[in-house]
């Protein structure tokens, strides 16, 4: 993971300092950032300090439900979402809804009348599954240059309690069978947001593979705006002057579908990290 750490050393020494949504303050970078991690090689878990294995294994499955609502992710203690959700524990329109339920234009349109009242429009949706169609595609035809899954519906965003920061995903099938990612993140927080994505994303590939009859390839990772918030600088530099360790590896028990899949299946091999480092998350 030394290319990690070369990213937050590029931000921080090359990047411009700028105000932000939060108000908190950033420097960072735009376009000139990019990393690939060899799946083959380790579990891309980053050593530098360590990360919450559970809560990302737990968002990932949270995500492939499509569910709008963070009471599985609070039932098993994982809290990286509830800065973000309403009172009630939505995060509306997000990351797995779109995954899941992305919706087309309205097919039906229902007025429902009260006595005295403005009608109520009430609107009918056919549905599109990209996970669904991502696993059919890469089975029926591996060599297409359309896997694709999107986060970004812009007729949605403001739906969403925050829009997507991993926003736009690829797949590509090789000759040698192997499924490789391509995860295009539009922000990327580079101390506590960038390290989940890279796990999450490549668990996500390793499931695919697995659903597909693939073996993983590489995950390539390409950043926007990429950046380190002014209160994690200290944090940063912590984070630089320690040496990375071996990779771990990960078990996954393989299942019938993707929708099948729990926590009790991955078992994380040997992963020997740094001490947390920690770091508030700017809302």
């Amino acid at each position: 993971m030394k290319q990690y750490l070369d990213l937050l050393n590029k931000v921080l020494t090359e990047g411009e300092i700028r105000t932000d949504r939060t108000g908190t303050g950033t420097i960072g970078l735009f376009g000139d950032a990019n990393m690939a991690f060899d799946l083959s090689e380790g579990f891309p878990l980053i050593t530098t300090k360590k990360l919450h294995f559970p809560s990302i294994a737990h968002e990932l499955i949270f995500f492939l439900s499509g569910k709008t609502n963070i009471q599985y992710l609070k039932d098993n203690k994982v809290t990286i979402w509830d800065e973000f959700a309403d009172e009630n524990g939505e995060i509306g329109r997000m990351y797995g809804t779109q995954w899941r339920e992305w919706r087309e234009r309205p097919i039906k349109v229902n007025l429902v009348a009260e006595e005295g009242k403005i009608p109520n429009v009430e609107l009918s949706f056919n549905y599109i599954d990209q996970i669904a169609e991502l696993i059919k595609g890469l089975k029926e035809n591996p060599f297409s240059r359309r896997h694709i899954l999107s986060a970004w519906n812009v007729g949605e965003l403001h739906l969403m309690k925050l829009p997507p920061c991993h926003a736009f995903v690829q797949f590509y099938v090789s000759n040698d069978r192997k499924l490789s990612c391509k995860l295009t993140q539009r922000s990327g927080d580079s101390f506590l947001g960038i390290p989940y994505n890279i796990a999450s994303y490549a668990l996500l590939t390793h499931l695919l593979a697995q659903q597909t009859d693939l073996e993983v390839g590489k995950l390539y990772w390409s950043g926007g705006d990429t950046h380190i918030y002014l209160n994690h600088i200290e944090q940063v530099k912590e984070q630089l002057s320690r040496e990375p360790k071996t990779l771990p590896t990960i078990t996954i028990e393989k299942q019938p579908s993707i929708d099948d899949y729990k926590f009790e299946h991955f078992k994380l091999n040997n992963y020997n990290a740094w001490p947390h480092i920690k770091g508030e998350v700017s809302v």
